[in-house]
């Protein structure tokens, strides 16, 4: 009998032909590991995505939720409350414009390859994905320097989910009360002395005479430090998989960087660190011939409709010149990513510095440990070696 484990070891190493199955043969699939029904294909997906009046995001967007996140933030809030949030963060992100971070992003991956010159190998995630993203995020909060590594470990254990218990474990919980806590000082001391950073943009966002409570400039912050840390950095470390193996791709980038964006989509797109998250449904809902009960809990698989035959042609194939416009990379409809663009621009700027210092390289060994994690997949170590 066909089983899908999303806390399997052997699912994160290559989960595609499972998914394969599941478009296949189950898409409508009741996981009793996860305990919720798993949605893999595309059209079904999107459709959920759409439909939030239907497909809830208020009991959580994450697939084993973290305790008393769920509604105090956009990913785990429906409209009208989602709207309102979305409105006052995405204020405080477009106060400053966007290009204001070039110039720093550049120098910060400057510096971290100019602490690899002469190395032929090294680890991508320890020593460059994660230095990066945790740079950007100290400079755009404007935190303090000391932590960066506790800041970081936590952020890692956020994710994480116990792959033998398919829970959270007393660790991750402990990591994520750490970072509530950690924002929650970030953000009485930012209320005595304002400045030009993101945090104080959002104690400062107004509408109309609306602005953020506490509880979610908290909740929002300890979110963003999760998603700036590890999930972007798990995205530079799979896009940095994916051109250890696509060897022309690769060269074709490095002999004309202004396809790099064109790269970026298609990684997002065929190997997305963001795979799973979920749903809960308001009502019944029949689809594939099963029936849905109201209070179920629907996993939206994204790394399996990003791979959908049905949307995408010969999807097993990175094509940098595809440009797959609707991918699931940063999710979708009212809870599509809201630092999309940030992470966009950021990865183009990481790959631009990178590939100018290693225009060859290919990971060492067969095998690659991932971060353990029922939502993400993304290395926990990338030995990379220099041609």
């Amino acid at each position: 009998m066909f089983r899908f484990d999303p806390y399997s070891p052997a699912n994160d190493a290559d989960p595609f032909d499972a998914y394969k199955t599941l478009r296949d043969e189950y898409p409508a699939f009741w996981c009793e590991e996860a305990g919720m029904w798993v949605y893999s294909r595309y059209d079904d997906i999107v459709s959920a995505l759409n439909d939030w009046q239907t497909y809830s995001s208020a009991k959580g967007n994450l697939v084993d939720e973290l305790p008393n996140r769920a509604g105090a933030t956009l990913g785990t809030t429906d409209p009208p409350r989602h709207d309102r949030l979305r409105a006052l963060i995405q204020k405080a992100m477009t106060k400053r414009a966007l290009d204001v971070i070039v110039e720093p992003t550049r120098g910060m991956c400057k510096k971290h390859l100019d602490a690899l010159d002469g190395r032929k190998s090294f680890d991508f995630v320890a020593e460059y994905s994660s230095k990066v993203t945790v740079d950007l995020l100290f400079d755009l909060f404007a935190m303090p320097e000391s932590g960066r590594q506790t800041v970081r470990d936590n952020a890692v254990l956020m994710v994480q989910t116990d792959p033998v218990t398919r829970q959270k474990g007393p660790e991750h919980i402990a990591a994520y009360e750490w970072m509530a806590n950690y924002a929650n000082e970030l953000i009485a001391e930012r209320k005595k002395a304002p400045g030009e950073d993101l945090l104080s943009n959002f104690i400062t966002s107004e509408i109309d005479g609306e602005s953020l409570a506490d509880r979610e400039i908290q909740m929002t912050v300890t979110t963003l430090i999760m998603a700036g840390v590890e999930s972007l950095s798990g995205f530079l470390s799979m896009m940095a998989y994916n051109l250890a193996e696509q060897h022309d791709a690769r060269r074709a980038l490095v002999a004309d960087p202004s396809l790099i964006p064109d790269a970026i989509e298609e990684s997002l797109r065929f190997n997305t660190s963001a795979q799973r998250f979920r749903r809960c449904l308001t009502r019944d809902v029949e689809n594939h011939g099963q029936l849905m009960k109201e209070g179920d809990f629907i996993m939206l698989v994204y790394g399996s409709g990003n791979r959908d035959a049905r949307r995408f042609q010969n999807p097993d194939v990175f094509d940098i010149a595809r440009k797959p416009r609707g991918h699931l990379g940063f999710g979708g409809g009212v809870h599509a990513c809201l630092g999309g663009a940030l992470a966009r621009l950021a990865t183009k700027i990481a790959f631009e510095e990178f590939l100018g210092r290693y225009p060859e390289f290919e990971r060492v060994g067969e095998t690659t440990k991932w971060v353990p994690s029922s939502n993400f997949r993304s290395p926990m170590k990338l030995e990379l070696t220099a041609a």
